[in-house]
């Protein structure tokens, strides 16, 4: 006897659709002003169906295979990986000193050419 009475607890609540046609209608002003709320008149307003009740009435709509176009769109997923700052230097320094030891030839050149010059000049001023 307790059996029966469960199943055909079971069997109404199971058998019970949820009303997502007339709710979406009723609720699709108040789903296009975004999904947490809006601005109005510089005051932030809640939408007027609650959190759990919007995610509810959307579950319905997908699983019965409509649209749901209240979603905001969805930003850019982070393709930088996270690190710490000083791995990041160090390696740039890394890439710097490469480049500058490229250089470093012509820079010795450079230097003591000023240097040979510089020591004329001061003999040139003994004299």
């Amino acid at each position: 006897m307790a059996g029966q009475a469960a199943k055909s607890a079971v069997k109404a609540i199971g058998g019970y659709q949820y009303p997502w046609r007339e709710k979406l209608s009723k609720y699709k002003d108040e789903l296009a002003k975004g999904v947490w709320g809006y601005w109005k008149l510089g005051a932030w307003t809640p939408l007027g169906i609650s959190a759990r009740r919007r995610a509810r009435l959307r579950k319905e709509v997908l699983l019965a295979g409509e649209d749901w176009p209240y979603d905001p769109p969805r930003g850019e997923m982070r393709n930088k990986r996270k690190g710490h700052k000083c791995d990041r230097i160090a390696a740039e320094k890394r890439a710097n000193t490469a480049e500058l030891m490229k250089k470093m030839p012509e820079m010795l050149l450079d230097y003591k050419k000023r240097r040979w010059e510089k020591k004329m000049k001061a003999e040139d001023a003994k004299d």
